[in-house]
């Protein structure tokens, strides 16, 4: 039985990304028809989740008219949502695939800056709406205005509250809350890089690392994002590894994203670790299989998850 996700995104944006015969600088790049979805890192895990099945409603401030062409563009997905009112404008970001290279340019703009009234308030709703919840999963960056120890206060709530707390971010915002301490986090290697102060070349400083993050700050797992090389989940008594799957790429933006749609959902479904990440790495895989900023289809979880090699590391 799924139980309810609760996602927070406390810089959403809607998705624009369009397609161009080659980018180049100085010229007027034109571009083909755009597409525009529901974007920032906790609406895409919720957009994942309930395409995968389980019940998950996505809380984020909005504001202006692109905050209106949010709620809708969730809505026409079927996805729960709950918006906390804000004096500026969602902001937009934009992506273009390059056809002649094969590649993505994205552009992302920094989002409204929120007043201490308007971050405030997004506390005080979070703490609301996640009761009961099986998870609450906090993703994405910070939006300007709003303390880099916002998802700490985030965690503090939560704990109080008896819900766990799967975070996804970085810098500052991710070392404050994990010193107010969280149940899963998915650091990239990049970022894990910078908590340890460690060059962690080979997997078994990777796992060093993500122990001591286990063992300092009382979480239960990490979700390491190894790229082309594909990941690792790390708790404190076990350390599995899974290689990427090889696929065909028309998009690598939101992979992040619905691995971690993918990982929370088995949770919340009593899945156990391995198997919950075996979904994980085929809707990361998914994701790739589809253009701009459409995330994972199921169908595509379903028929890759047979494929997906998860391994447990001896001796860690």
């Amino acid at each position: 039985m799924h139980k309810k996700i609760l996602t927070l995104t406390m810089n959403p944006a809607v998705d624009v990304s369009a397609r161009a015969p080659t980018v180049a600088p100085t010229h007027k790049i034109r571009c083909g028809d755009p597409t525009f979805h529901p974007g920032g890192g906790g609406v895409n895990v919720a957009r994942v989740v309930c395409r995968l099945g389980a019940e998950a409603t996505a809380l984020y401030p909005a504001g202006g008219v692109t905050g209106e062409l949010l709620r809708r563009l969730l809505d026409s997905e079927g996805v729960p949502s709950e918006s906390v009112p804000v004096a500026g404008d969602t902001r937009e970001s934009f992506s273009v695939h390059d056809d002649a290279s094969g590649l993505d340019w994205r552009f992302v703009l920094p989002g409204p800056t929120l007043g201490e009234a308007e971050w405030r308030e997004c506390l005080a709703r979070t703490a609301l709406a996640c009761r009961g919840a099986a998870l609450l999963v906090a993703s994405g960056s910070l939006p300007p205005g709003v303390p880099d120890d916002f998802y700490g206060r985030v965690a503090e709530q939560a704990a109080r509250d008896g819900v766990p707390l799967v975070l996804d971010t970085s810098g500052k915002a991710l070392a404050a809350a994990l010193e107010a301490g969280v149940h899963l986090v998915k650091p990239s290697l990049r970022e894990l890089r910078e908590l340890s102060g460690g060059a962690l070349l080979d997997t078994a400083e990777q796992v060093a690392a993500c122990r001591e993050i286990i063992g300092r700050n009382g979480a239960q797992a990490v979700a390491l994002s190894l790229g082309e090389d594909g990941a690792l989940l790390v708790t404190r008594e076990a350390a599995w590894r899974a290689p990427a799957l090889r696929v065909k790429v028309l998009s690598t933006i939101g992979a992040g994203d619905s691995f971690l749609g993918g990982l929370v959902a088995g949770l919340a479904a009593g899945e156990a670790m391995p198997h919950a990440f075996r979904g994980a790495m085929a809707a990361s895989a998914a994701a790739l299989l589809s253009p701009g900023t459409a995330l994972c289809r199921p169908e595509d979880v379903q028929r890759l998850r047979a494929d997906v090699q998860v391994s447990e590391l001896a001796g860690h």
